[in-house]
């Protein structure tokens, strides 16, 4: 599978490195609710360049990750992320990094 519309990154701040194996999936806005366009996991440098249409339309998107598998027994305050953004212009690609610890999350538009 080439790469993505929409991609993410995931690195755990708290452990100083990419965040392996964590599952991923995007989801579209249909309606009054979401259809998934596709699902993966994260590879041994924390990133997901494959998991939906190489091209998208505009509307709002969201990222799940799966954040609970990848702490395991670890003590954690989220057990799941959603990252819910807007694509307002298709043509550009749209990179969706998270920031990850056990007790904080960040995220931003990357490029």
């Amino acid at each position: 599978m080439s790469r993505s519309a929409v991609t993410t990154h995931i690195l755990d701040t708290a452990a100083g490195h990419p965040a392996r194996n964590i599952q991923v999936r995007l989801e579209t806005r249909v309606g009054d609710g979401w259809r998934e366009l596709g699902a993966a996991r994260t590879d041994d440098d924390g990133r997901v360049s494959a998991i939906g249409p190489a091209a998208v339309e505009a509307g709002d998107y969201r990222l799940i990750f799966d954040t609970a598998g990848y702490f395991g027994d670890r003590e954690h305050f989220f057990p799941e992320v959603v990252v819910t953004f807007t694509v307002a212009d298709p043509a550009q690609h749209h990179h969706v990094p998270l920031l990850l610890s056990p007790f904080a999350i960040s995220t931003y538009r990357g490029s």
